[in-house]
């Protein structure tokens, strides 16, 4: 008996310090921002290139000057030097791209409201103002001559291009649009970057189309680089963590956190054939995914001065376009909601940016049979209600089990109180009275807790799905539920989650432990206040989950007791 609630206390106060170690990452104490100092926003000349062909274009360190006139992040409207903005429409975006560098600075999500009460407020993505910096980057190293002088043979993201129009939309009855932008090295040679978005896609195509007029062979690196600090303008919820960061691919390696941490401690250098970098947060992601049959290098850095982080890749081998010819260079852009189903079309492995830790394997199939039943149903919270009761009758026979094992320990809990009494603070006598009591009855404590310890990783997947899947990001379910991502807000499901703890707390042996009885009693309270400020939908699974327990065990305990009263 006393082993039984032991290791059930002991899987219990797991799973709550999985709860309160996510709500501790995600709400505890974060370090205090640091100034922005004036006069370091990117003040290379425009169109100037960087000393070497293998160094990729970096914000400058401000001067001894310039750091002497810091100024807050809130009077700092942006960490970019600005040149024109082209203003782009599609059905999915709204995006502002600079002539300066033809970087991309803000992105718009349409489809993807903040919240369900304004949804005419879309999620800004991306922006190049503080205090919430993520761009993407992208353009060709230079070279310098022996005399250092920088040459200007090729652009980069200082390079300030032209285009022939400031706004473009995506026109109904086209499937495309592309987007130019211009630029002549002094040397003649022409080139373009080309943005193309496609109707109903978050894959973007970024084109370099390189012109060569200058007489001579044109030579040069490429290189594609996601930057941003670590605020998100999302409006998430404070009391779950998801996380945010850098990542990588490689055939060989597979799916890697490169997290700012590891970007502080060391820059990332390694060659990569067939894979891809990422910055993901919580639903989004943002990926840069190169050619297939070229090896590239990838890298990451610090900016300290004002905790910016770089991560991205460059060609190992330099590109050549003769003189006379037109060669295009491309890569692939995907800015948006994490969808699995569309991200492994992209990508080999660009789906396990939906992060399901290390219970992956279990959590897709689980993704995979929701995703099913709400082709069925339409509704994502009758989804989750129907898988729970999926789930629920999988693990039948083992929660059979421990029921069984529970209701027999009910049946002899007044024999326990009665040798708890007898034997007093002699706990060697009282353990071997136990013993021989189970051994007499047929009971073994440990049937009790084993089948829920075995179901324990199936329930955290589970949790790891309804927290990740962008599938569930204000959908709505009925009456004052609209958002399954959200709290309740009327603290609902919360309240019946803790009556439905507490009615499984009656129907279970009250421990012989004075102390182990009251922790019992408190856990349904600790556990509805950490569940009213969770998302609906894990809320709602827990309610059917403990709903289908109680009506199991209840049952199960009537037959054992009426089977030995027969007896």
């Amino acid at each position: 008996m006393e082993n039984n609630r032991l290791l059930l206390l002991v899987a219990l106060a797991a799973v709550s310090f999985l709860i309160w170690d996510t709500w501790q990452m995600d709400y505890g104490p974060q370090p205090a921002p640091r100034l922005v100092e004036a006069g370091k926003l990117d003040p290379i000349p425009m169109g100037s290139e960087v000393p070497t062909a293998s160094d990729v274009p970096s914000a400058p360190v401000a001067s001894a000057s310039s750091r002497d006139a810091g100024v807050p992040e809130a009077k700092s409207k942006t960490s970019f030097k600005s040149g024109q903005r082209i203003r782009v429409k599609t059905d999915v975006y709204n995006i502002e791209i600079d002539s300066i560098g033809g970087d991309l600075r803000l992105v718009e999500l349409n489809r993807y409201p903040i919240t369900v009460e304004a949804p005419e407020n879309p999620v800004r993505l991306m922006d190049d103002k503080l205090p919430n910096i993520f761009v993407v980057q992208s353009g060709f190293a230079g070279k310098s001559s022996k005399s250092n002088a920088v040459t200007t043979k090729s652009p980069n993201h200082y390079t300030n291009y032209t285009t022939n129009s400031s706004s473009y939309s995506l026109a109904e009855g086209h499937d495309s649009l592309d987007v130019d932008l211009h630029w002549l090295s002094p040397d003649g040679t022409k080139f373009t970057k080309r943005y193309i978005f496609k109707r109903n896609s978050y894959e973007v195509d970024v084109q370099y189309i390189i012109d060569n007029q200058s007489g001579k062979e044109w030579r040069g690196n490429s290189y594609y680089q996601i930057q941003r600090n670590q605020s998100t303008s999302i409006e998430e919820s404070r009391f779950v963590y998801s996380y945010m960061g850098g990542v990588i691919y490689s055939p060989e390696k597979k799916y890697q956190k490169i997290s700012f941490g590891d970007m502080e401690d060391e820059d990332l250098s390694r060659d990569i054939k067939d894979g891809w970098v990422a910055m993901i947060q919580h639903y989004f992601v943002t990926a840069w995914i190169p050619d297939t049959d070229k090896t590239f290098s990838y890298f990451s850095r610090t900016i300290n001065t004002d905790e910016r982080y770089v991560i991205g890749y460059k060609s190992v081998e330099e590109y050549s376009v003769a003189a006379g010819e037109r060669q295009s260079i491309s890569g692939r852009l995907f800015v948006g909601p994490k969808l699995q189903y569309k991200l492994e079309t992209i990508a080999p492995g660009l789906e396990l940016t939906v992060d399901y830790g290390w219970l992956t394997v279990i959590s897709k199939p689980i993704f995979w049979l929701l995703n099913k039943i709400h082709g069925l149903l339409g509704n994502w919270g009758w989804s989750i209600i129907l898988l729970t009761v999926i789930i629920k009758l999988a693990f039948y026979k083992l929660s059979e089990i421990s029921y069984k094992s529970m209701a027999n320990m009910r049946r002899v809990q007044p024999r326990l109180v009665s040798m708890k009494e007898r034997f007093g603070d002699d706990k060697q006598k009282m353990h071997q009275a136990m013993m021989d009591l189970y051994r007499k009855e047929k009971i073994n404590p440990l049937s009790g807790c084993l089948p829920i310890l075995l179901q324990i990783p199936v329930f955290i997947a589970l949790y790891w799905v309804l927290l990740e899947s962008v599938e569930l990001r204000q959908a709505p379910w009925i009456l004052w539920i609209q958002d399954m991502s959200r709290a309740d807000p009327y603290f609902i499901l919360p309240v019946l989650m803790g009556a439905t703890m507490m009615i499984q707390h009656r129907l279970n042996p009250t421990p012989v432990d004075p102390m182990q009885a009251k922790l019992m009693m408190i856990l349904p309270l600790v556990f509805t206040v950490f569940f009213a400020f969770f998302p609906a939908g894990l809320v709602l699974y827990w309610v059917v989950n403990n709903t289908l327990s109680i009506a199991q065990q209840a049952y199960i305990t009537k037959v054992v007791l009426e089977k030995k009263a027969v007896s």
